[in-house]
C-alpha cells in the first residue's frame, strides 16, 4: 500500500534528513528538540526581545548544542587560516633580503640557491596545509548550519501544527512561507558565511597590524590612520540600513502572501476573467519590493566611495611613506615588499566589512521573524494532567449555557443541547448562524468564552487534546485533499488500514468513481484536490473521516455537492456504520437531516428550533420554510398538511 510504504519512507526520513547528517538516530533525534535556555513561561517578554541582537545571537548559540564544539573549531580554524594568509608575504620577503639582495656581493650561489629552494618547499607546505584545513572548516560550517536549520525549522514547524485557528486568521500564508524558507535561508547565510568571514576579517586585519608593528611602528600608524574613519562610515551606514531592512523583509512577505494567494485562487481568476487585474496587483506588490530593496541596496552605494577612497589610501601610505623610508635606509627591500604585498589585508577588511554589514542587518530583520515563530504559544493549550479516558469515547456531548466571543463578537450566545451517544443531530440555519463554530468548540478548535461544554461528562477543556481529536472525524464543508494519492488521502487517519479497508470505506461514502480511473485508488491528487469535482472530493472527505472509525462524526455540509441519489446512498451507510458512533450534520437538505434523531435551528448564534422533523415543520418556523421552498409548497399547504406530507 502507498500509504505504508510512505509512513516507513517519512520515518526514514525523520532520522535521515541531509546526506551531510551521519549521526545515530538518537542524535537526529536530539537535533529535533528544542533547547531550553530561554524559559516558555516568559513568552510575554519574547516580543520586546525580538529587537535585541545580542539576544538573536544567543538564540542561535543556544540552538548549536550538540555541535557548538564542531563550530568552535571552526571559528578556530578561520583565525589559523588568516594567520596563515601572512606566510606568503613574510617568505617572500626573506627570499628578497636573503637571497634576491645578496645574489651580487655573493662569493658562492649555491648557499642562496639552498636556501631558495627550502623556502620555496616552506611556502608550497604551508599552501597544501592552508587548503586542507580551508577546506575541512568551510565544510564543517556549511555542516553546522545544516544542522541549525534542520533543528529550527523542525521546532518552527510543529509550532505551527499547535496553533489554533486565531493564529491563522491573523497570519497570512505567504508570511509564514517566508519565515520558513528566505529567512531561514538568511540565519543559515550568517552561520556559514558571515561570520566566518568576520572573524576572517578581524584576524588577518590583526595579525598583520601585529607583524607590522613588529617591522616598524611609524610606517604602520601612517597606514592605519585612515582607519578610525572607515569604521565611523561603516557604523553610520549600519544604523541607517536596518529600519530599510526590516521594511524589505515585510515587503517580500507581502509579495509571497500575493503569489500564493493568487495561485491558490487560480480558478476563481479564471472564472471572472481577472488575470489583467491580478497581475496588476502583483506588479504593484513586486515594484514595492524593488524599491525597497534598490533604497537598500543603494544605500551602502552610497557609502561604498568612502570606505573605498579611505581603503586605497592605505596603498598609497605603502608607495609614500614606505619609498621615503627605503630611500633613506630605515626600512629593507624586501621589508618594503612585505608591506606592499600585506596592504591588501588590511584594505580588503576594511571593504568587506560593509557587504558583511549588509547581510547582518538583513539576519537582524530575519532572525526575529523566525525567533517569533519559534516560541510562539497557542491559546488553546494542552491542559496540565490531562484527562485521557481508559474506556474511550462514547460520544455523549452536552452544552450547558455555552456562549463565545470572537473578535469581540458574540458568535455563540447562551447554547444549551444535549446529544446523547450513538444519536444523529442535524444542524441547520441560515449562513452566518454560528453551525460551523459550533462544532468546531467540539474539537477544541474553539475555545468557549463561559458555559460549559462535555464529552462524557468531561469538560472539552481536560481533555487530552490528542486524544480528544482522535475520537472526533472531521469532513469540512471546504474540503481539503494532500498531494497525493486518493488511497493515501482516505487513509491519512490511519496508515495501518489495509487495503480492503480503504475500499470499504470508499464504498461508504459512495466514492465509486475512483474505480473508473484509469490508476484506480494510486491516482494522485492535484494540489487541494484539483482535477476533482466538487463531489467527488466531497465523498473522499468523507471516507477520510469515516476510515478512522470515529466514536464523533461530525460533517460540515459534506455533501451538498453530490447528487440526491449519491445523497441517499450515503445515509444509508451513515444509518448502517459497523461502529457506534454520534454524527452530528450541518445541511441545508431537508433530504440530509430528516431522519436526524434531532434537528436544531440556528440564527445569530442561538438556538432557536429545536425537535424531530415531524415537530418542526408543523412549528411554522425557519425549518417549515425552507421545507415547503424545497418541496414546492406554500406555508398553508405544508402548516395543513398531516402524515406522509409532513414526512417529505
Amino acid at each position: 500500500m502507498y500509504h505504508t510504504l510512505k509512513k516507513a519512507f517519512v520515518k526514514k526520513m525523520l532520522f535521515h534528513p541531509f546526506c551531510i547528517l551521519p549521526e545515530s538516530k538518537s542524535k537526529a533525534w536530539n537535533l529535533r528538540k528544542k533547547p531550553t535556555f530561554l524559559n516558555l513561561k516568559d513568552a510575554e517578554q519574547i516580543e520586546k526581545k525580538l529587537g535585541d541582537e545580542m539576544f538573536q545571537l544567543r538564540w542561535i548559540w543556544e540552538n548549536m548544542k550538540g555541535f557548538q564544539k564542531r563550530y568552535i573549531f571552526c571559528l578556530c580554524s578561520t583565525v589559523v587560516l588568516a594567520i596563515m594568509q601572512l606566510i606568503n608575504p613574510v617568505i617572500t620577503q626573506r627570499i628578497v633580503d636573503e637571497v634576491v639582495m645578496k645574489i651580487p656581493g655573493a662569493e658562492s650561489i649555491e648557499p642562496l640557491i639552498s636556501t631558495l629552494v627550502t623556502l620555496i618547499i616552506v611556502m608550497i607546505l604551508f599552501t597544501v596545509v592552508r587548503t586542507l584545513l580551508g577546506y575541512i572548516s568551510l565544510v564543517t560550517y556549511e555542516d553546522c548550519a545544516q544542522k541549525f536549520l534542520y533543528r529550527v525549522r523542525g521546532v518552527c514547524f510543529k509550532n505551527l501544527q499547535k496553533q489554533d485557528m486565531n493564529f491563522y486568521d491573523n497570519n497570512r500564508t505567504g508570511d509564514l512561507m517566508t519565515r520558513m524558507t528566505g529567512d531561514m535561508d538568511m540565519v543559515r547565510h550568517v552561520i556559514s558565511y558571515v561570520t566566518r568571514m568576520f572573524i576572517d576579517c578581524f584576524s588577518l586585519f590583526a595579525a598583520t597590524t601585529i607583524y607590522m608593528l613588529s617591522k616598524d611602528v611609524l610606517f604602520t600608524l601612517s597606514m592605519l590612520l585612515v582607519t578610525p574613519f572607515i569604521f565611523l562610515v561603516t557604523r553610520k551606514f549600519s544604523k541607517t540600513v536596518k529600519p530599510l531592512y526590516i521594511d524589505l523583509r515585510e515587503r517580500l512577505s507581502r509579495l509571497n502572501s500575493n503569489a500564493q494567494e493568487n495561485i491558490s485562487g487560480n480558478r476563481v481568476v479564471k472564472a471572472f476573467a481577472r488575470e489583467e487585474y491580478e497581475k496588476e496587483k502583483f506588479d504593484e506588490k513586486n515594484r514595492d519590493y524593488k524599491e525597497a530593496n534598490l533604497k537598500a541596496s543603494l544605500t551602502w552605494i552610497h557609502y561604498y566611495p568612502f570606505v573605498e577612497g579611505l581603503s586605497q589610501a592605505m596603498s598609497l601610505a605603502v608607495l609614500i611613506v614606505g619609498g621615503i623610508f627605503m630611500i633613506n635606509g630605515r626600512i629593507s627591500s624586501g621589508t618594503f615588499l612585505a608591506f606592499n604585498s600585506l596592504s591588501w589585508t588590511l584594505s580588503n577588511p576594511m571593504r568587506t566589512l560593509g557587504t558583511l554589514l549588509n547581510d547582518l542587518q538583513r539576519f537582524f530583520a530575519s532572525a526575529s521573524k523566525i525567533i517569533e515563530l519559534y516560541y510562539v504559544q497557542p491559546d488553546i493549550k494542552n491542559p496540565e494532567n490531562a484527562i485521557v479516558p481508559k474506556g474511550g469515547v462514547t460520544g455523549n456531548i452536552k452544552f450547558e449555557d455555552v456562549s463565545l466571543k470572537l473578535h469581540g463578537n458574540l458568535v455563540l450566545d447562551h447554547i444549551n443541547l444535549d446529544i446523547k451517544a450513538g444519536q444523529t443531530v442535524a444542524i441547520m440555519g441560515s449562513t452566518g448562524s454560528g453551525k460551523t463554530t459550533l462544532i468546531s468548540c467540539i474539537t477544541r478548535f474553539r475555545d468557549i468564552t463561559s458555559g460549559k461544554l462535555t464529552v462524557d461528562g468531561i469538560p472539552v477543556k481536560k481533555f487530552d487534546l490528542k486524544t480528544l481529536r482522535h475520537n472526533v472525524g472531521v469532513a469540512n464543508q471546504d474540503v481539503f485533499l494532500f498531494s497525493d494519492t486518493i488511497d493515501g488521502n482516505i487513509a491519512y487517519g490511519n496508515l495501518e488500514l489495509s487495503e480492503e479497508e480503504v475500499h470499504h470505506f470508499a464504498d461508504l461514502a459512495a466514492a465509486d468513481f475512483i474505480d473508473k480511473m484509469e490508476e484506480g485508488y494510486d491516482t494522485i491528487v492535484g494540489e487541494r484536490g484539483m482535477g476533482l469535482s466538487g463531489g467527488q472530493k466531497q465523498r473522499i472527505a468523507l471516507a477520510r473521516a469515516l476510515a478512522v472509525k470515529p466514536p464523533i462524526l461530525i460533517l460540515d455540509d459534506t455533501t451538498s455537492a453530490v447528487d440526491l441519489e449519491t445523497e441517499k446512498y450515503i445515509q444509508n451507510s451513515l444509518r448502517n456504520l459497523d461502529y457506534p458512533c454520534t454524527k452530528i450534520i450541518i445541511a441545508q437538505r431537508i433530504s440530509t437531516t430528516k431522519s436526524a434523531d434531532k434537528i436544531i435551528i440556528m440564527d445569530k448564534g442561538r438556538i432557536v428550533e429545536e425537535g424531530t422533523h415531524e415537530e418542526l415543520v408543523k412549528h411554522g418556523g425557519y425549518y417549515s420554510e425552507v421545507f415547503a421552498l424545497q418541496n414546492g409548497l406554500t406555508m398553508e399547504e405544508v402548516l395543513g398538511t398531516q402524515g406522509g406530507a409532513v414526512n417529505g
